[in-house]
């Protein structure tokens, strides 16, 4: 198994934060997890493509970055089946797909990240989450040194959530996502900008489009670091919406199976007067206000400093606290936005 010492995770996170790792593992098989399974590793962080990480401090916790790969095809009368190694490239099986006719993933393309990430964030865009085309998840578990199958259930999805996430974090990790998609297709076209888009359309109109959409909001993070969306969208109860739509009748919303009602938080966070904000190298994006972006040379912290101004000014003006999409990795491994803003 490739190891590397005093690594520099600066080329493997999109913020382009300069934090070193003591130790990273890269197994590229079961048998080698099962070796590292051995080392009892009580501190860890699981890496992907780094997409959507904030590491906090200038030393980071030893990490795991899986380099699992391949992708196998079946298929009955109904559905394809497909297995999809966790170090995948997400953008690169949506474009895949498409090129072997298989719908359905259109609408997710672009986002950044590794296949095996998206499940534990529950992944989605555009009016689809990723988890309406997930059959089971491969799990290794580290104290049963064993492959572990969770069915769609079992993976207990919500927005941008998942028990990978949650009950299961640093206790395994992810090896492969297999996916089931109809062969009958239908385009999701619901959300703005796609509802332009006139009959017939295939998968890979959709897919282009969706592709044209995020590039004109969304920075690319080769040439301006960023983690893409940092905030969730925040779910309000009824009443709080009534009230809100009061004073902001303009106010982008939507209403939830549940009775509840999910907002924008760009939208919050735009009419907080911080579209377009920037503190040193660190800022608030002019198009897009829910992506925060690393200009130059920032730290962790400095832009963990500026999540934490943008809840305040949000929960101030809205009685709204944003949760983070983004997770945010400290020495000894993941805290919380609130954590690191009770040391600020």
């Amino acid at each position: 198994m490739k190891i590397q010492h005093q690594f520099s995770l600066q080329a493997l996170n999109s913020f382009n934060i300069n934090a070193v790792t003591p130790k990273i593992f890269f197994p590229a098989s079961i048998n080698e997890l099962v070796e590292l399974s051995h080392l009892h590793i009580e501190q860890y962080y699981v890496l992907g493509e780094g997409s959507n990480t904030l590491f906090c401090q200038q030393t980071a916790p030893v990490i795991i970055k899986p380099s699992i790969k391949g992708i196998s095809v079946e298929q009955d009368e109904d559905y394809f089946y497909l297995s999809v190694g966790c170090a995948e490239n997400w953008h690169d099986l949506v474009e895949y797909c498409i090129e072997h006719e298989i719908d359905g993933l259109e609408n997710l393309a672009l986002i950044p990240g590794s296949v095996g990430a998206a499940p534990v964030q529950n992944i989605g865009a555009y009016g689809v989450e990723v988890e309406r085309f997930i059959d089971c998840v491969s799990w290794f578990d580290f104290a049963k040194q064993e492959v572990i199958e969770f069915s769609h259930n079992e993976c207990q999805f919500g927005y941008r959530e998942s028990i990978f996430k949650q009950q299961l974090k640093s206790s395994g990790v992810i090896t492969h996502v297999h996916f089931k998609l109809p062969k009958v297709w239908q385009p999701v076209l619901s959300y703005q900008g796609l509802n332009e888009l006139v009959p017939p359309v295939s998968a890979s109109d959709v897919m282009l489009k969706v592709i044209q959409l995020r590039q004109s909001k969304l920075p690319d993070p080769k040439e301006l670091a960023n983690a893409g969306s940092f905030f969730k969208n925040p779910v309000v109860s009824a009443t709080l919406f009534s009230d809100l739509q009061q004073q902001y009748p303009e106010m982008p919303h939507y209403p939830q199976k549940n009775g509840q009602v999910k907002l924008a938080a760009g939208w919050l966070i735009e009419k907080s007067g911080l579209k377009g904000y920037r503190i040193g190298d660190v800022g608030v994006h002019e198009k897009q206000a829910l992506v925060l972006v690393n200009y130059h040379k920032a730290s962790g912290q400095n832009i963990a400093e500026l999540a934490h101004y943008i809840q305040k000014r949000v929960k101030q003006k809205f009685n709204i606290l944003l949760n983070t999409e983004v997770r945010f990795i400290g020495e000894q491994g993941e805290v919380t936005c609130t954590e690191i803003g009770s040391q600020l």
